[in-house]
């Protein structure tokens, strides 16, 4: 299917995904390039511009700070839930077991 032509499927069109770029000719080796972005710049033992374990620890603050935490009434209603279906899901498989047991009590007497 050409480029420019779009496949309508019911309520939305769909245009085709572009092919990914890649370049394996490059002198980093094979996959250097993925998708036109190229490789973030790695200083001196493999550490990022930022250093090492302070530019770790700010990154991971930064992205602790973009977390939406749940409220202690979501927190505990789906802990709730959590605990009742695993409750539920043992006491399955305990009578499934107890049947296979008995089962097997009566055919190997």
């Amino acid at each position: 299917m050409p480029a420019d032509v779009t496949a309508d499927i019911g309520i939305h069109a769909v245009e085709p995904i572009p092919p990914a770029t890649t370049t394996t000719s490059s002198p980093d080796g094979p996959l250097a390039q993925r998708n036109g972005m190229p490789e973030p710049d790695d200083g001196p033992a493999g550490l990022s511009s930022e250093e090492g374990a302070t530019g770790f620890l700010s990154t991971t603050l930064g992205e602790l700070r973009k977390v939406v935490w749940p409220s202690r009434q979501q927190l505990f209603s789906e802990s709730v839930a959590v605990i009742l279906m695993v409750s539920l899901s043992a006491a399955a498989i305990a009578a499934i077991d107890r049947f296979y047991h008995w089962g097997s009590a009566q055919i190997f007497r």
